[in-house]
């Protein structure tokens, strides 16, 4: 069995974003090319974003510090702590409200 601690993860992710050229930072929690399911803490600097993408499975991001603002053609969704936002089965585009760090889940099906 293995224990991960989100938060710690998540701040350490900020602080690699808060000096990280592009604004973020992500680090695996689990997964690789032998799974179906991955997880990544993402960390995202104010007013970044993960520019618009294509959904490569069934994703779900759990919202663990700040705000994000999830989009999808004209629809959008905002997340603070403790949200857990479904990624919709189309292209779609993550933006920091706040500094923000999520846990994005993904089980691959392509």
């Amino acid at each position: 069995m293995e224990k991960s601690s989100l938060t710690a993860l998540a701040r350490r992710q900020l602080e690699i974003a808060a000096t990280a050229p592009g604004g973020r930072s992500a680090a695996t929690v689990y997964g690789g090319h032998e799974h179906v399911l991955h997880q990544t803490v993402i960390a995202l600097v104010s007013g970044r974003t993960l520019d618009e993408h294509a959904n490569p499975g069934e994703a779900t991001v759990h919202v663990l510090h700040g705000r994000v603002r999830l989009t999808a053609g004209e629809l959008g969704w905002e997340g603070s702590p403790g949200d857990l936002l479904v990624v919709p089965c189309a292209r779609h585009a993550l933006e920091a409200l706040e500094d923000s760090a999520v846990l994005l889940t993904v089980a691959r099906t392509r």
